[in-house]
């Protein structure tokens, strides 16, 4: 199952968000760097803040896509404290 996450480095105090079908693997390889990112290489303490399931890939890009679109930490923290926003989301891209 395709799913939207969102890591944290405690770090840098900065949020990711992706797409995946498996988000422990994904996670490992930001913190090891096996991707070229050079926002996720400058640091190796990244951790799962949030995930969002979701139907399909095109479906979880397009989630993606409006989170990162956003440029919002507030709207970060505000997916995980008011599951509402997920569902309208989810909803606007079904």
């Amino acid at each position: 199952m395709y799913c939207v996450y969102v890591i944290y480095s405690k770090s840098i105090d900065s949020y990711y968000v992706g797409e995946t079908i498996e988000v422990l693997e994904r996670i490992e390889q930001h913190n090891t760097s096996f991707y070229d990112s050079a926002f996720t290489k400058q640091c190796k303490d990244w951790s799962l803040y949030y995930n969002i399931d979701c139907d399909n890939r095109k479906q979880a890009r397009q989630i993606e896509s409006h989170i990162k679109k956003m440029k919002s930490k507030v709207y970060i923290q505000n997916l995980k404290k008011y599951p509402e926003i997920v569902q309208k989301l989810k909803n606007k891209y079904n």
